[in-house]
C-alpha cells in the first residue's frame, strides 16, 4: 500500500508540473512526516550529500565536461565529415550518416543530451540543407541520440554501477556495445524503408582516396574511443579517471591541435559543463533520499511479495518489471529510475536467476525509451528547442524509433548472450 500511495504522489505532483527533483524530494519527505517519522528529516542532508560523493559519480562531470569539449573544438565536425563520407551514398544519405556520427559520438561522450544538443544542430542542418523535411530529420537525432547512453562511456552504466554489486562499470561498458549497434542496426532499417519509399536525397559517393582523407582528418578524434574504452578494458585507468583523461584529451585536440577554441571560450564551455552536472548530479542526489525512504519502509519487499503473489512465472515476471520501467520512464529522468528502481528489481531479478549485467541493459534501454517519450522525454525537449519542431509533432516523429529500441530491449532481455558474451571475453 505504501508503495502505491508513494507511486500516485510523486505522479500526481509532477501533473501538477512541479519539477522532477522537488516532486521527489517532497513525495519522501510528505511520507515520512505522514508517517510519524519527522525526525528522519534530519538525515534528508546526509543522504542527499552521499548520493553524489562516490569515487564513480565523480565521472559524470567530467564526461559532461569532455562532451562540451568536443562539440565545441570541431572534433564532432570531423567526426559528422567522415561518417558522411562512409555512408553518405547509401538509401537514406544524411539520415544515415546521422546514425553513424551518433555511433561515433557516444563512444566518447556517454550522454544523449550532449549528442543532442550538439552533434545534432550539425546533422539538422545538414539535412535541412539536403533537402530533408524538417520533422524527419529532427526525429532521426532525436532517437540517434539515445544511442550515446548504450555504448561506452555511459553516463547511466555508471549511475547503476553504484547500485549493483555484480556489475562494475568495466562489465557494464563491455555489455552495452551489442544492443547499441543493434539499435543503430534498427535505426538504420528504418531509414533506409521511409528514404526509398519518400526518395530521399542521397549524396554522391566519395572515391576511396577522399574518404582515406577525411578519415585521416578524423584519427585524432577517433583515438578518443581508443583511449576512453582502451584504457578502461586495459586497466590503466578506471571509469572515473578516464572520464578525466577524456576531459585532457579533448582539451588538447580543441585548443592545440584543431585550435578551435580559445582560452576565452574556456570559462563558458567549463560554465555550461557545470551548470549541466548540477542538475544531473541534483536529480541523483533527490533520488538518493527517495530511494532511502523506500528501503526505510521496506517498499521493496513489499513490491517483491505482490508481483509473487500475481505469478511466479518468469518470462511474465520480467515483462511486468519492463512495463514497469517504460511507464515510469515517462515521468523520471533515467539516472533518478535507476537509482529509485535497481533496489527494488535487484533482489527479484536474483531470484529469476538473471544476472545484474544483463538487468543493467535492460534498464538502461528502458530509460533510453522514456528519452522519447513524453512528458519527460530529455532528447525531445533538447531537439526541439534546437529545431523549432513542437514536442508534440516529434514524440509522433520518434515513435518507429522508439519500437525499435523497444524490439532491442526484448531481445536482450530473453537472450542474456547478447549481453553477457562480451564481457565475457573482454574483462
Amino acid at each position: 500500500m505504501i508503495a502505491l500511495i508513494t507511486c500516485a504522489v510523486l505522479i500526481g505532483l509532477m501533473l501538477l508540473g512541479v519539477p522532477v527533483c522537488a516532486a521527489m524530494g517532497g513525495t519522501a519527505a510528505a511520507m515520512f512526516t505522514g508517517l510519524g517519522y519527522r525526525e528522519i528529516l534530519a538525515v534528508m542532508a546526509q543522504r542527499v550529500y552521499n548520493g553524489t560523493t562516490s569515487f564513480t559519480m565523480l565521472a559524470i562531470p567530467f564526461f559532461i565536461l569532455a562532451g562540451n569539449l568536443m562539440n565545441t573544438g570541431g572534433i564532432t565536425d570531423r567526426i559528422f565529415n567522415f561518417a558522411k563520407a562512409c555512408v553518405g551514398h547509401w538509401p537514406g544519405g544524411l539520415g544515415q550518416v546521422n546514425i553513424v556520427s551518433s555511433v561515433i559520438f557516444s563512444g566518447m561522450s556517454g550522454a544523449a543530451v550532449a549528442d543532442a544538443a550538439g552533434l545534432g544542430m550539425i546533422e539538422m542542418k545538414a539535412m535541412d540543407d539536403a533537402g530533408f523535411p524538417h520533422r524527419f530529420s529532427a526525429g532521426i537525432t532525436a532517437g540517434s541520440s539515445t544511442i550515446g547512453p548504450v555504448i561506452p562511456p555511459s553516463i547511466a552504466f555508471v549511475v547503476y554501477s553504484s547500485c549493483a554489486t555484480e556489475a562494475s562499470v568495466s562489465k557494464l561498458f563491455a555489455a552495452g556495445f551489442i544492443p547499441g549497434f543493434m539499435m543503430a542496426i534498427a535505426m538504420s532499417i528504418w531509414v533506409y524503408y521511409t528514404s526509398i519509399k519518400n526518395k530521399y536525397p542521397v549524396e554522391p559517393k566519395m572515391p576511396w582516396k577522399v574518404r582515406w582523407q577525411y578519415f585521416v582528418k578524423a584519427i585524432p578524434s577517433l583515438m578518443t574511443i581508443v583511449i576512453i574504452v582502451g584504457g578502461i578494458w586495459s586497466g590503466w585507468f578506471t571509469a572515473t579517471e578516464a572520464s578525466i583523461v577524456a576531459c585532457f584529451y579533448a582539451l588538447i585536440l580543441s585548443c592545440v591541435v584543431y585550435r578551435e577554441v580559445k582560452f576565452r571560450d574556456l570559462f563558458g564551455i567549463i560554465y555550461n559543463s557545470i551548470v549541466t552536472s548540477c542538475k544531473t548530479l541534483f536529480i541523483i542526489a533527490i533520488a538518493n533520499f527517495l530511494a532511502y525512504f523506500m528501503t526505510h519502509q521496506r517498499v521493496p519487499n513489499q513490491v517483491i511479495d505482490g508481483m509473487l503473489a500475481i505469478t511466479d512465472n518468469n518470462v511474465v515476471l520480467l515483462l511486468m518489471i519492463i512495463f514497469i520501467l517504460l511507464i515510469l520512464g515517462m515521468f523520471l529522468e533515467g539516472t533518478a529510475v535507476i537509482l529509485i528502481v535497481a533496489p527494488i528489481f535487484l533482489p527479484i531479478i536474483a531470484q529469476m536467476g538473471m544476472g545484474q549485467l544483463q538487468f543493467g541493459v535492460i534498464m538502461v534501454l528502458a530509460s533510453m525509451i522514456g528519452l522519447l517519450t513524453p512528458p519527460v522525454g530529455m532528447s525531445l525537449y533538447a531537439v526541439s528547442s534546437v529545431t523549432d519542431v513542437p514536442m508534440l509533432e516529434l514524440s509522433k516523429e520518434v515513435i518507429p524509433y522508439v519500437i525499435g529500441i523497444l524490439f532491442v530491449l526484448m531481445l536482450c532481455a530473453f537472450i542474456p548472450p547478447l549481453c553477457t558474451w562480451l564481457p565475457s571475453i573482454l574483462v
